[in-house]
């Protein structure tokens, strides 16, 4: 799905931002046209996660390492630790456990320091509590519930930190519930924003549950072309994917991989593209997900 046109201006915002307390003058004018270039000649094709991707590399030629998110990500991953016995005691008190994780992966998905320009903690916990009270369509779980029975393998893509503790548990009720079901889970390959990797799974327990695997990429989505060959092959060969996270959304849809997608809509373009409030949930299959986007290739 190539960028947005209201992908731009936001894109061109952030890195005013990020370079706005920099002395050199000329030099931060000479990078902003050279992010307007990357835009100009890549912006009518690529996904938002991959200009994201160019422009970073962009931005560590010009100006060194880009902020270190790892002291975020610790303290998210260590909030939802906390948070889990109690959010487990609820999923699995509830008619359809994981029917009930789907509420609280979605609700999750809120912590993206891309998307969201103020992350805290506050909101976070009132989106949590509101999950149980949240609803997932009938005739789409049912869909969902078919796909699983009749699935032999399972890959499932994560996205941001913290999220993976409920990703954890949602992975622990399908494998309950579905035991035939292999799954293996995807994340990113390098450090990138508040995204998750081996490392934040390794650090909640996620690699104890499940085969997990870094996706050879520093993109903050799923760029397949940028994979490497073990994850390429691992969602090439699975009968089901499921998809966390608007960057996923971004640059897996009309790729021929045909997830579940899973996300909060955060961004007022997302609202917009799905005609839902800020920080509602998207839990769709793509092939009953209709935007105009032109369609790709597999590109395996």
């Amino acid at each position: 799905m190539r960028a947005s046109s209201m992908c731009i201006p936001c894109i061109l915002s952030r890195q005013e931002k990020l370079i706005r307390s920099f002395q050199d003058e000329d030099k931060k004018s000479l990078y902003m046209h050279q992010v307007l270039e990357i835009l100009y000649y890549h912006g009518q094709t690529a996904p938002a996660p991959w200009l994201a991707t160019l422009i970073d590399r962009l931005y560590k030629d010009f100006w060194g390492p880009l902020e270190d998110f790892g002291p975020q990500k610790h303290k998210y991953n260590q909030l939802l630790l906390g948070l889990e016995d109690e959010i487990e005691q609820s999923i699995r008190s509830s008619a359809d456990p994981v029917k009930e994780c789907i509420k609280y992966v979605c609700a999750a998905n809120y912590i993206d320091f891309s998307a969201v320009e103020n992350v805290n903690e506050d909101t976070l916990k009132k989106l949590l509590a509101k999950a149980p009270f949240e609803t997932v369509s009938d005739d789409e779980y049912t869909a969902f519930q078919k796909d699983l029975g009749a699935a032999g393998t399972l890959a499932y893509l994560t996205d941001n930190c913290g999220e993976i503790v409920l990703d954890k548990l949602f992975i622990k009720c399908l494998k309950e519930t579905y035991p035939h079901l292999q799954i293996t889970v995807i994340l990113r390959g390098e450090d990138v924003l508040n995204d998750a990797t081996l490392a934040d799974a390794e650090e909640v327990g996620l690699t104890n549950l499940v085969p997990c695997i870094g996706n050879g990429s520093g993109t903050p989505g799923t760029v397949l072309k940028e994979l490497s060959s073990d994850a390429r092959q691992i969602l090439s060969d699975a009968d089901l994917v499921i998809s966390k996270g608007q960057g996923n959304f971004e640059s897996l849809y009309a790729e021929g991989l045909n997830p579940y997608y899973l996300f909060l809509c955060k961004c007022e373009l997302f609202v917009r593209r799905f005609g839902l409030k800020q920080f509602e949930a998207v839990f769709k299959k793509e092939e009953r997900i209709h935007i105009n986007a032109s369609p790709a290739a597999r590109h395996f």
